[in-house]
């Protein structure tokens, strides 16, 4: 079954919680699905849950009717996150989502305490999606902990991800820290960079390909290894969360950075894949990382949905000089110096030029000319015509955290993860977040490609390919 419908569930105990009516409206409030949304309804599967998750990890303890009804209104300040699927027939033009004016069950709950809870939330996250035609498509888990004699409190939310992105679900949990807490919970100003003049640095040939990706060669896949481990046949997806310092960098000249974070982890993640490979006998090939740009407003106007659009960051032509010098062990320092400033060349120029979410074929695909059963059907089967082509992996970089996440007496965020669906081709997504100095990562797998124990040594490699970014800075 997929995430549109679901059997009753089986709720953690105590959900203590109680069902809020339905609450049907007319035709006028239904919004058709924009072109993101119904690419990803077209795709679902059952194996492979379309769930993004977020943990939020507080020092304090919250109070439990106070935090629900928080979270309530939060609901109610961000509308568009009440939303459920409208009922369709495989002939009607469009798919479409029926807004409400509450909840049509309690999206909170509070799974009893224990030394597992954080760990099964985790596994409901990835293996339980919210469904689409309940609204809203989103579910708040609050988990008790107690961890050096100190109370704490872990915040789990799990997206059905064809409705709403992580940053949008973020900006409603802002929204519901500032009435929970009382205190501003206003999005920080974005950092001030100088801008970018051609007098800044000397061209470079490497800029001529800023965006250049592996043209008609096939991006690398990553190479399987399940090694028989007890969840090598599993369905759903794997995932290793941990955290690491933040790289460092050469000192700014003229107010700018020669390269970002960003472009370190777009680098790491490079690193990773080539070095992985090599070590299981891969051919070289180019990787190309799927990267989200994300241009909305932080504000309580933020659009919410799915509202990134998606980049292709391209390592191929140049790449292969160095090939033998990345792929080493460790990686040679000349060569990722010059990867990180053919990458911050690269990233610059992908920012700057505006452009759909998915590309012009999807926007063409979602056109309301045929059914959607045929335009589903017609979806699915090119993307596994394309799935050769898919890029290798995707790199979400939440950065900075830009909201306080105050909830008052509970204390502000000591960690916060978030995760993305790792679905077959690629199999693999890479997520990190900026909270206090310290760059916490979750990496996620298919378990088609990858088994608990080989997920960890793929995040001890990252571990060592971020930390060779940082030779320039030494």
């Amino acid at each position: 079954m997929t995430a549109l419908h679901q059997p009753p569930r089986q709720e953690p105990e105590d959900r203590d919680a109680t069902a809020v009516p339905a609450a049907r409206q007319p035709a006028a409030t239904r919004l058709p699905f924009p072109v993101v949304d119904e690419i990803s309804r077209h795709c679902l599967g059952d194996d492979e849950p379309e769930t993004v998750h977020i943990e939020v990890h507080l020092p304090g303890r919250v109070d439990h009717e106070r935090l629900r009804t928080a979270f309530h209104r939060a609901l109610s300040r961000h509308p568009r996150i009440l939303m459920r699927q409208a009922p369709v027939r495989w002939w009607h033009r469009r798919y479409a989502w029926q807004l409400t004016a509450a909840p049509d069950t309690d999206p909170v709950a509070f799974p009893p305490p224990g030394p597992d809870a954080l760990v099964r939330a985790r596994a409901r996250a990835l293996a339980d999606c919210p469904p689409l035609d309940s609204a809203p498509p989103i579910r708040l888990e609050v988990i008790e902990r107690r961890r050096d004699a100190a109370d704490g409190t872990v915040l789990l939310l799990t997206i059905n991800h064809t409705a709403l992105d992580g940053p949008a679900c973020l900006r409603v949990l802002a929204t519901a820290a500032e009435l929970y807490g009382g205190a501003d919970n206003s999005p920080a100003p974005p950092p001030v960079r100088a801008p970018e003049t051609r007098t800044d640095r000397p061209a470079r040939p490497d800029d001529r390909v800023a965006g250049a990706g592996p043209g008609l060669a096939r991006p690398a896949r990553i190479a399987p290894d399940t090694g028989g481990g007890p969840h090598a046949d599993a369905p759903h997806n794997g995932m290793l969360i941990t955290e690491l310092p933040v790289p460092a960098r050469p000192p700014r000249v003229g107010g700018r950075a020669p390269y970002t974070v960003n472009d370190q982890l777009l680098v790491a993640t490079c690193l990773t894949i080539a070095r992985w490979n090599r070590r299981h006998g891969r051919p070289l090939a180019p990787v190309v990382v799927t990267m989200p740009v994300d241009d909305r407003p932080r504000g309580s106007e933020m659009p919410i949905g799915n509202g990134t659009r998606l980049v292709q960051v391209g390592f191929g032509p140049e790449e292969r000089r160095d090939a033998e010098l990345l792929s080493a062990d460790p990686p040679d320092p000349g060569a990722v110096a010059r990867l990180l400033r053919r990458t911050a060349a690269r990233t610059r120029a992908l920012k700057s030029v505006p452009g759909s979410q998915l590309g012009l074929a999807a926007t063409l695909l979602t056109l309301p000319v045929l059914p959607i059963g045929i335009r589903g059907a017609l979806t699915r089967t090119l993307r596994t015509a394309a799935a050769p082509w898919t890029s290798t992996t995707l790199l979400s970089n939440i950065g900075r955290i830009p909201y306080p996440l105050d909830f008052g007496d509970a204390g502000r965020p000591t960690a916060v993860w978030f995760s993305a669906p790792a679905r077959m081709p690629r199999g693999l997504t890479v997520t990190t977040v900026s909270v206090g100095g310290r760059i916490q990562l979750a990496l996620r797998w298919s378990h088609a490609l990858l088994d608990e124990a080989a997920g960890a040594r793929l995040g001890a490699l990252f571990a060592d390919s971020l930390a060779a970014t940082e030779g320039d800075a030494r």
